[in-house]
């Protein structure tokens, strides 16, 4: 499995950014000891979003994701959003939803052997990259065919939210900022009208999952309510645990299980020699 990282000068943020890309291109075949990629073989694709104060490397340093992406020949995507909630900010060069939902899978597909195919592109993460993940995979729903959101934020447009981070600085002010797709209720009312009006716009599938124990179950299945009313495919799930990455890997292996992907088998690599 190439773990790379990833340097590149982003337009929509106008400053160099650094992305963890998981990809599963040198796996070497158990039957002929040779690289099991075929020529022209375009790889499915997760940009999988961090949480609050985290950045690219959490994903790779505190979950099974490596092991599990290259069991199935899936690419995975892990950006830097620093704690912007991965929306477009107030402040110049803070275009992050157009760095997520825009720039990121056209740039990475020129970099790598990434589908182009809706269905093969999937955006997901935990807590605050949970709601991004949702937010950005509604507004962008025609790049993104699945979401998955584990323990998601969604609750820093709520009356006396308490900001942990300066949340209130990305938002702006809450009241007029909950009047707008910022708001994943309205994001997802957005949504249905698009798909009411144009045959193109599909409504993408839906993971949902949170820890018994978390803080922001009760939004969870508030989402989960409106989803389901709306007739999104979804799958739901609680748990127990909390706001952990115990939690969090556990749900990985699931989402991944999940998606619509091969069953290839692991190939020789690291640590994984034996023939079958």
């Amino acid at each position: 499995m190439a773990l790379i990282q990833v340097n590149y000068l982003s337009k929509a943020l106008f400053r160099t950014v650094t992305l963890n890309v998981i990809l599963p291109a040198d796996k070497l075949s158990f039957a002929e000891g040779r690289y099991a990629m075929k020529p022209g073989q375009k790889f499915p694709t997760l940009y999988l979003l961090h949480g609050l104060l985290g950045n690219y490397t959490d994903y790779v340093s505190n979950t099974r994701i490596q092991k599990w992406a290259e069991a199935r020949n899936l690419a995975v995507v892990m950006p830097s959003g620093d704690n912007s909630f991965y929306i477009n900010g107030l402040s110049a060069n803070t275009d992050y939803e157009t760095f997520i939902g825009e720039e990121l899978p056209l740039v990475t597909r020129n970099m790598f052997p990434l589908s182009d195919r809706r269905e093969d592109t999937f955006i997901g993460g935990l807590s605050m990259g949970g709601y991004g993940a949702i937010r950005n995979g509604l507004k962008y729903s025609r790049n993104f065919s699945r979401i998955a959101a584990m323990s998601p934020a969604l609750v820093e447009l709520d009356e006396g939210f308490i900001s942990v981070a300066g949340e209130n600085e990305v938002f702006g002010n809450i009241e007029e900022a909950r009047k707008t797709d910022k708001n994943h209720f309205v994001a997802l009312a957005d949504l249905l009208e698009r798909v009411r009006t144009d045959p193109e716009e599909k409504l993408p599938e839906v993971w949902l999952s949170c820890g018994l124990s978390d803080h922001l179950i009760t939004s969870a299945r508030l989402f989960r309510d409106e989803l389901e009313k709306a007739g999104v495919a979804l799958h739901y799930e609680e748990q127990p645990g909390g706001h952990e990455w115990d939690f969090w890997d556990s749900q990985l292996k699931k989402i991944i299980d999940w998606l619509p992907l091969d069953h290839a088998d692991m190939g020789l690599g690291s640590g994984n020699v034996t023939k079958k």
